[in-house]
């Protein structure tokens, strides 16, 4: 059996955590294909968020209270870099994850595409699940704002607008910058192709789904491929699990409910994305026409909770 997931953030990376596991019970073969929506330079590095959050998650280095950067992490760098006042002061990059970054910049300045980057960088972590990021191009989701003191706007990138503002300010729409010229990355086309399955992790639909949909030719191989597409809900009892999905659905105008998701991704018989949705108990009135919806509890608590909510979800198709 041959498992793709499409995921980012946090989310993403817990989710691909019980894939695993499912996946080690039945002999599955997993690929993740991730968002790199956020990826942004800081003091000259790149920086690759959700990339990072599945390797460090998957590879045990996780922080595991944060959910993000690395466990026992220092922050040396970042006090020298306070004291010099260099920007962004409101993106902090952690002495041990500063490594990855140095690893990943020079490989990248060698001319190594991100894919083979970050296959090296896996090879240290161990996964245990095949990371593919959507593309090797470049590709930012941007967001369109109007200052805080006038009506004036301008485009500041995601993390800014998720970090350093908190996604408090006036927001218009996002914008992924790069994505009509962008191709996906060698082997994600051969992935989806020869998949079993393509499972949706419960990662924010606008901000880590989107902006590797918006691929060209990426969303043609999910839903003209052979293998059913199945979503699972991030948002339970109309609140959003964690991070921000509830600010990003509100600039889209869709409904912050599993009800509301599960109609912004759409039936693939109607032109959408999926075959199946898979929300939680207190939703299982939702109806997304043309999807079968079914229900399971969808709180990542453990790795085994995790495990039975993919079960849960492959069992819909």
């Amino acid at each position: 059996m041959r498992i793709v997931v499409l995921a980012g953030g946090i989310g993403g990376a817990r989710f691909l955590l019980g894939v695993r596991a499912y996946a080690r019970e039945v002999g599955a073969a997993v690929t993740a294909v991730v968002n790199v929506g956020d990826d942004l330079y800081v003091h000259g590095l790149k920086v690759c968020p959700d990339l990072d959050s599945v390797m460090y998650t998957l590879g045990g280095g996780a922080d595991p209270e944060r959910g993000w950067g690395r466990a026992g992490e220092t922050w040396a760098v970042r006090s020298e870099l306070a004291a010099y006042g260099a920007e962004p002061t409101w993106f902090g990059l952690g002495d041990r994850d500063i490594a990855t970054h140095l690893v990943r910049t020079t490989m990248l300045t060698g001319g190594y595409p991100l894919s083979a980057v970050t296959e090296a960088l896996a090879t240290r972590w161990q996964p245990g699940v095949r990371l593919m990021p959507a593309t090797d191009d470049r590709l930012e989701t941007h967001v369109v704002v109007s200052d805080p003191d006038g009506d004036v706007q301008r485009a500041i990138h995601f993390q800014e607008w998720w970090v350093r503002y908190r996604a408090e300010i006036p927001t218009h729409r996002f914008v992924f910058v790069g994505a009509e010229a962008a191709r996906p990355a060698p082997g994600v086309l051969d992935a989806l192709a020869s998949a079993d399955v393509v499972l949706v992790a419960p990662s924010n639909p606008v901000v880590s789904v989107a902006p590797v949909l918006a691929v060209p030719g990426l969303r043609e191989a999910v839903t003209g491929g052979p293998a059913p597409v199945v979503g699972v809900s991030p948002i339970i009892g109309g609140a959003a699990v964690r991070g921000m999905a509830d600010r990003c659905l509100a600039v889209v105008g869709v409904e912050c409910d599993a009800a509301g998701v599960g109609g912004l991704y759409g039936s693939r018989s109607s032109g959408g994305l999926l075959d199946g949705w898979l929300v939680a108990p207190e939703d299982a009135g939702a109806v997304v026409p043309g999807v079968t919806v079914g229900s399971a509890p969808l709180l990542m608590t453990d790795e085994t909770a995790t495990a039975a909510m993919v079960r849960a979800a492959l069992e819909l198709v």
